[in-house]
């Protein structure tokens, strides 16, 4: 996790750190995970190193978005403005889901609530319909819990973190 001290966080925001990790720990595949506020800034990230298994199998290859869990957060920010776009334009109402199939790995968004984002990065080989499936889990069990003081909360555990690690 990109915060893995739950130290001093409430009940909901070290149970959404707890989902994420399974989700990440339990999802053969997923390389990273982001989970994004509305306005496109990072709440919460797993670590691509945590997924040992993935890592192993793909060992010549890089797990996840060159650079950090940032590079990840601004490509679903931006994949969901995209979509929401294209959405309104053809009167297709709310987006569900978006997904990208790459030669190399795949990359999914999923609404939250509110305008919240949740991106996995996945490996070549996911089944892509196992990672739908749980990202869909975690956004029913999430979705309820994000609410603005929640997201003001990990935000604000995020910029803690960097400040101490800059130290």
């Amino acid at each position: 996790m990109t915060a893995p001290s739950t130290f001093g966080l409430s009940s909901e925001a070290r149970n959404l750190h707890w989902l994420l990790t399974n989700l990440v720990e339990e999802v053969p595949g997923i390389l990273s995970v982001a989970v994004v506020s509305s306005d496109g800034l990072l709440l919460l990230s797993s670590d691509p190193g945590r997924n040992a298994e993935a890592r192993e199998a793909r060992e010549e290859r890089p797990t996840g978005p060159k650079g950090s869990a940032a590079d990840l957060a601004t490509i679903v920010s931006g994949i969901g403005s995209l979509t929401i776009g294209a959405a309104k334009l053809m009167d297709g109402g709310t987006v569900k889901q978006t997904m990208v199939a790459m030669d190399e790995g795949s990359l999914f968004v999923m609404s939250i609530s509110d305008g919240s984002l949740l991106g996995v990065h996945g490996s070549p080989d996911c089944d892509m319909s196992v990672v739908a499936y749980h990202m869909a889990l975690f956004v029913g069990r999430a979705g309820h819990v994000l609410t603005p003081e929640l997201r003001i909360e990990l935000r604000k555990s995020l910029e803690t973190e960097s400040t101490g690690s800059a130290r």
